[in-house]
């Protein structure tokens, strides 16, 4: 295991960034790894950008140095771009391909980015994995499992410092029976994407 393990997890409100984030702070103390979690959640009740960071490890708090992530998730694919800063060349950037159109971008007031300038601008800051996020969750049985496909896929990448069974246990202990099977899946499908 790496001494420091820095992870950005990134979207917009309503998808389970902080869901994620905190299933990640959990499994980490079940498999007894010193972990700290942050939230910054400001407008994500309207759909706005959140982030967390997950620090496990020889680490004494929850901050991420620019240049230091070792892997960046965004279930949105502009966000991961909003905190490519934390990226290096040897970090995993792994993002949904599937974009969140603003408001703003609705009304007309702005333009959302090329998606394969996008992916290509974010493919220069470290390795690369595109995920469609949506139609994996929704295979799985609902759209609503898609933070747990992108914890599959990070899963996947091989950044985290404990197996991906633990991390898919701690997931089913936290959500009522009837919808195991289908975050199981939603994981699995998350997993066998990044594999691929």
């Amino acid at each position: 295991m790496k001494e420091k393990i820095s992870i950005i997890l990134t979207g917009v409100g309503g998808q389970g960034v902080i869901t994620a984030a905190n299933i990640l702070g959990k499994t980490a103390v079940k498999a007894k790894i010193n972990v700290f979690v942050s939230e910054v959640h400001g407008m994500a009740q309207r759909g706005g950008s959140v982030n967390c960071t997950v620090r496990m490890g020889n680490v004494s708090g929850p901050l991420v140095a620019s240049g230091d992530a070792d892997a960046i998730v965004s279930t949105e694919p502009v966000e991961a771009l909003r905190y490519i800063h934390y990226s290096n060349k040897k970090t995993k950037i792994i993002t949904s391909i599937n974009p969140v159109i603003p408001f703003t971008v609705s009304t007309g007031e702005e333009k959302y980015p090329d998606i394969d300038k996008l992916f290509k601008e974010l493919s220069f800051y470290g390795k690369l994995y595109k995920i469609d996020a949506i139609k994996i969750a929704k295979e799985a049985g609902a759209i609503i499992t898609k933070n747990i496909v992108m914890l599959g896929a990070l899963a996947g990448s091989g950044v985290l410092p404990f197996k991906e069974d633990i991390l898919l246990d701690t997931i089913l202990e936290n959500i009522p029976a009837k919808y195991k099977e289908m975050n199981k899946k939603a994981f699995l499908g998350g997993f066998k994407a990044v594999k691929e």
